[in-house]
């Protein structure tokens, strides 16, 4: 039998890809990721300051404004107030200046404006107030 030819060319050996550089250049990025970010995170901690009122003047604020002690009792314009007669005394206000220590909790300051004599009012959160000794 005669010997057949090849009418292609021989095949060409298949090439394999180094993944060695490549696996040297991921490491790298990693070391240096980690070398960024480990200075990031070992900065030391600035702390700020924030600023606090003390022997705030009342007088001194915008009227009207409700001023909830820290025993929960109120004060509208340096005069007490009870819960039941506030909406009477905003009844002719559009805005209302609201003072609450510094301690108070969320929640007491959203329980006290879910009231309905606030509902028509423009509220203002006007400082926190810590007393002097503090």
């Amino acid at each position: 039998m005669p010997a057949r030819r090849r009418l292609l060319p021989p095949p060409r050996p298949r090439h394999r890809p180094d993944v060695s550089l490549a696996i040297v250049n991921i490491v790298l990025l990693l070391i240096l990721f980690f070398l960024a970010t480990g200075a990031i995170m070992n900065t030391p901690n600035t702390s700020v300051d924030l600023a606090e009122t003390e022997d705030l003047p009342i007088d001194g604020l915008p009227r009207p404004v409700l001023v909830v002690q820290s025993s929960g009792a109120l004060e509208l314009d340096e005069m007490p107030v009870s819960r039941a007669d506030l909406a009477e005394a905003l009844a002719d206000e559009t805005l209302l200046h609201v003072l609450i220590g510094r301690d108070a909790s969320a929640l007491e300051l959203l329980t006290l404006l879910d009231d309905p004599a606030f509902d028509a009012l423009d509220i203002r959160l006007v400082t926190v107030h810590t007393e002097s000794g503090a």
